[in-house]
């Protein structure tokens, strides 16, 4: 069982907003099947209830056509990006596995900050660029892993940002998982390897979202 927390502090409770919002909600469309961290999982194609995820994803399409020139940009910088792709285009040949364990340690280097210290407010979801520029916290590092492995070419139908909760330090918590060879891979700011989620038995799902649908976890 993993417990590695050392790495970075516990996540504060910006994320309870949206877990509380979800807990609401009706399951909706489809029929549970296993799923993340032994859940029993229902799938949602209504992305509707997640303005916070579909409006960073709108910003991170379109930041990318938007990076200034001058490295002391408040934004999204040149010197920023530069040092993105190059670092995504030193493991673009890699296998999926390493690819996964670099971008997890490429990311998980940068520092923790909570929304109130960094945007003045309770929960805010930061582009990749805004964190390069202004770190961020949970759901922060799971984006900007989530987009490093979009521009290296995985498909968003592998990919999910998890809201969980943490059963050890009882607070809400952001991942990203990625399958792989039919196995779900977990990259985590609190865990610095790369880890299977069957292999972590302190957290317990809540929801989880891609591109195209949202799924909502229940105990099984």
């Amino acid at each position: 069982m993993l417990t590695d927390h050392s790495r970075r502090p516990a996540r504060p409770p910006g994320c309870l907003a949206v877990v509380v919002l979800v807990l609401g909600l009706l399951v909706g469309p489809g029929s549970a099947q296993a799923g993340l961290f032994g859940s029993n999982e229902v799938v949602n194609p209504d992305l509707s209830p997640f303005p916070r995820w579909t409006g960073v994803l709108d910003r991170v399409f379109r930041e990318k056509g938007s990076v200034g020139g001058s490295c002391q940009s408040q934004e999204f910088n040149a010197c920023h990006y530069g040092k993105w792709m190059q670092f995504l285009d030193s493991v673009r040949g890699a296998d999926p596995r390493t690819q996964l364990k670099e971008v997890n340690k490429f990311m998980n280097r940068s520092r923790y900050i909570v929304d109130p210290v960094n945007w003045g407010v309770k929960d805010y979801w930061a582009t990749v660029g805004q964190f390069l520029d202004k770190y961020g916290d949970c759901e922060d590092y799971a984006i900007a892993k989530y987009v490093s492995l979009r521009e290296l070419g995985w498909s968003p139908d592998d990919m999910r940002i998890v809201i969980v909760q943490d059963m050890n330090l009882r607070v809400a918590h952001a991942i990203l998982a990625v399958n792989l060879d039919g196995e779900s891979y977990i990259l985590d700011n609190q865990i610095g390897m790369l880890v299977k989620h069957s292999r972590i038995r302190h957290y317990r799902p809540i929801y989880s979202v891609s591109e195209k649908a949202w799924w909502r976890h229940l105990p099984q």
